[in-house]
This record gives structure tokens, sequence and C-alpha cells, in this order.
């Protein structure tokens, strides 16, 4: 069997999918997959062909395209997907699709085009339809004022990816000899959409709209070691506090880099800061912190004290299962969610806001640091299934 995995979008959407790439493979398939450019270094290192697909995401994240343009966006995104996906799935049999909304739509309509069976898969449950949350609020479409329930929320969030996506979509679909499809979300979400996250984080409930698979969680593995250098500090001293805040460009990084490292050396504790797309850096030569760059997150958190970071779905995975106390200090669209769920389960605590100041990260920090905390963060450590790739696979090949 010939599957082709099919992304666009930060490094959340591209590492799940190497999880469930190699997985396939493993089983005896052929596979290849469809990302940004930004992540050719690390499929390569996994040895799984890959077709880029559009400019990149972090410039496009840096960018951050302002509402009236993401009409424009979308409509290039969609074109793209056309453009590649279409090459990349010449005799495949299967296709999973995951990734930005319009891209998904595209490479869905691909799939469409040429026959091929394609499945659709989220990495968190707040974009797909349920009586039990709201649905994430696009840029400059805010819900309107007052009270107003669940089921009138979600169709205006059908009304709102209309307006954005609906035109992009369906001219790229005309012109490739499809018909336009009414209701780009609906399509998107198809009839039964796979929730590729894990249960105990996050719980996918009952009743609900439609039918959802819960495959668990997609852990894409890494026996990387950690640098000698990193080795070499985490062994001269007590566990550090890390800090880094991932595939966000967070325009007051500087701030929020001196910020963060003046407040846990006021806890007494040692940083590791990850650089990220904000590009954080040291503000002194003080030997107390170290940087890195890309790095194996699991082996990284597993010896450090506490994890400071932006609440994205691969990040608070990597966190809860190293068994490492968080705090989320959320910056956009899901990440508030994730946020939430780490503070319920006890493991953490969600900042409030996207700004740290000394007194708001102290509060938290100190918080996260308790033993009643740490306790908590390693019993649930332990309950975070890992055969999510191995479930999804096995679905797929049938």
């Amino acid at each position: 069997m010939r599957v082709l995995l099919s992304t666009y979008g930060s490094r959340g959407d591209v590492e799940p999918i190497m999880g469930l790439a190699t997985r396939v493979r493993e089983l005896g398939s052929e596979v290849r997959v469809c990302a940004p450019p930004d992540f050719a270094e690390l499929l390569a290192g996994i040895g799984v062909p890959m077709v880029p697909v559009g400019p990149s995401a972090s410039a496009l994240t840096a960018a951050a395209p302002p509402p009236s343009s993401m009409s424009e966006y979308a409509a290039t995104l969609i074109a793209d997907q056309f453009e590649a996906v279409t090459k990349a799935a010449e005799g495949c049999d299967v296709m999973v699709v995951t990734g930005m909304l319009p891209a998904a739509a595209g490479a869905l309509s691909v799939a469409e085009k040429l026959g091929i069976k394609a499945v659709s898969v989220t990495f968190q449950q707040l974009t797909l339809p349920s009586p039990h949350h709201e649905p994430l609020a696009y840029p400059g479409k805010s819900f309107p004022p007052g009270p107003i329930g669940n089921r009138e929320l979600w169709d205006l969030d059908a009304r709102t990816i209309e307006e954005l996506f609906g035109a992009a979509l369906n001219t790229s679909r005309v012109v490739n000899g499809l018909p336009p499809v009414d209701g780009v979300r609906d399509y998107v979400i198809g009839d039964l959409p796979w929730l590729a996250t894990d249960p105990v984080l996050d719980p996918w409930r009952e009743p609900s709209y439609f039918d959802v698979v819960q495959t668990g969680a997609w852990i894409m593995p890494d026996e990387r070691p950690l640098s000698a250098g990193l080795t070499a500090f985490l062994d001269d001293g007590p566990p550090p506090v890390y800090v880094g805040f991932g595939s966000m460009p967070m325009r007051a990084a500087a701030d929020v880099a001196q910020v963060a490292i003046e407040v846990v050396r006021a806890q007494g504790r040692r940083i590791v800061l990850g650089r990220g797309w904000a590009d954080l850096a040291l503000i002194d030569e003080r030997d107390d912190c170290f940087v890195v760059g890309e790095v194996n997150q699991f082996a990284l958190f597993s010896r450090a004290a506490a994890v400071v970071h932006h609440g994205g779905a691969g990040t608070t995975l990597t966190a809860t299962r190293s068994g490492a106390p968080q705090v989320v200090v959320p910056q956009a669209t899901d990440q508030p969610y994730w946020a939430g769920r780490v503070a319920k389960l006890g493991i953490g605590v969600a900042h409030d806001g996207p700004v740290p100041t000394t007194e708001s990260l102290s509060a938290a920090l100190e918080k996260a640091l308790a033993a009643e905390t740490g306790e908590r963060a390693r019993a649930v450590a332990g309950m975070i299934r890992t055969d999510g790739t191995t479930v999804a696979a096995q679905l797929l090949l049938k």
C-alpha cells in the first residue's frame, strides 16, 4: 500500500505526521509526506520522502496576515495544495490530511479529484463541533456579546469559515474540474474524523454531533542523544527550568526572555532556554543558563524541574509525558485550551495572558515547583498512552 500524509502548519502539525509515517513504514507500506519546506531536514532525518508544499510556515506565522488578507492567503495555500499534492499523490492508495483548514480543504479536494480514499485528522478537538465546547474564534471574527449557546456558536463558526475560505476553495476546485462545495468546514471534517490526541490529556465527550475516532496521540520516536554540552550542563547541578515558546514568533521575545530568566534565577534555579521561532537569547554570560535549538524535547524535559512553554499541542503532550510540571503561557489559537487542561489535571499552571510579568510568572512558577504539583505530574505521565501511531496505522492500512 502507498500512503500519502499531507499537512501544512507548524512543528506541532508535522511531528505527529512523522510519527505516523515511521509506524506505517514499519508495517511494510510505502509512505511519503507533503509538508512546508521548513521541515525538510527533520523528515530527511527519518528517511521519509518529502514533497515541499507552499511557502515557509515560519515566515507565514511571523507575517501574521491581517483578517482582511486571510482569504487571499487561503487562496494561495489551496492553489499550492492542488499543484504539489496532486503530483505527490500519484500512485497512492490512501491519504491522511491535517493542518491549517484551507490547506486541508485543498488536499482533500485533490484526493477527491484523484479518487483516493482520505481521512481527515485533527490534533486538538476545538475544531470539531461539539455541544461541550465552543469553537475557536478567528482573528477579527470575535463572537457576539451576551449569552449564546454552543450550537449557535458552531453555526456562526461554519458561516465564518465559509466567508473566509469558501470562495478561495471553490475557485480552485472549479479550475481543477471539481464541483463547488457548500460548507467548507463540514467538507474538511468529513463523515468520521480522527482525533489524534491522548484521552487523558484531551478527553472527547459524548454525546456529540457526530462520531469521532480518537486514536491516541501520534508520538514521534526520538532516540537522539542530548548534545555533549547540554548533558554536561544538566549533570553539573540540580534540574533546571526549561523556558521555550516553540513555533510562536513572540514580538516581545527579548523582554520575555529577560523576565523568564530573572524569575527562574529568583527561584534559585538554573535555566535551559529554547531558542525557537522567537529566537530567544541569553541576557548575560552567567553560567547558569544554557541555550538550545533543535533538541530531543522528551529527553530534555525528563531532566527538568519544570517546563515553561506556550501550550502548543505537541509541547504540552511531550511535557506531560515527561512528568515535568508545567507553566503554560498561551499565545494564540488552541493554546489557552491546553493551558486549561494542564491546570485542570493538576500537573501545572495556566498563566493568565500571553505576556508574563515578573510577578505573574513568579507566582505561576512557584506553584508549579511545589511538591504536590510534581507528584501529580509524575502520576499523570504514567497514564499517557504511547500506542496512538500503531492504532492509527492499523486503522489506515485496513
